[in-house]
């Protein structure tokens, strides 16, 4: 009694599946790096040897015309207070991540550092390491 394979075994290969995990991979690599933009205002940074990596929780940022951004969005100075306020609410450890230019007088970032000082929050200072 001779018995028979139902399935033949075909010893070619497809590479039809690796072809398919390959372009969702390249597909997954250009939609997340179109997604990462930390420094979405074009702002020239001073440079700095010594980097502290910390994650803040509010972003105030000053552009070289002098206008503020909270969180990327323009606030005008005198409502910058309250909206940081607002947003650092409830925060254990309240962080304001100072990005300014490298052009703008001092004096403009005392104003937000000032604000930080009289609610006891914690300020960085953002720069580019050099």
């Amino acid at each position: 009694m001779a018995l028979k394979r139902r399935h033949k075994i075909n010893p070619l290969f497809s590479m039809a599946s690796m072809t398919d995990v390959i372009f969702l991979l390249l597909l997954f690599f250009m939609i997340s790096t179109t997604l990462v933009n930390p420094n979405a205002l074009r702002l020239a940074l001073p440079e700095s040897a010594g980097q502290i990596p910390d994650r803040p929780r509010v972003t105030v940022s000053i552009d070289k015309n002098l206008v503020f951004y909270l969180n990327e969005k323009v606030t005008p100075l005198p409502l910058i207070e309250e909206r940081l306020v607002e947003a650092l609410r409830g925060a254990s450890d309240p962080v304001i991540s100072l990005q300014v230019d490298k052009s703008i007088p001092v004096e403009h970032l005392m104003k937000i550092m000032n604000i930080a000082k009289k609610r006891d929050y914690r300020v960085t200072l953002a720069t580019t390491p050099g």
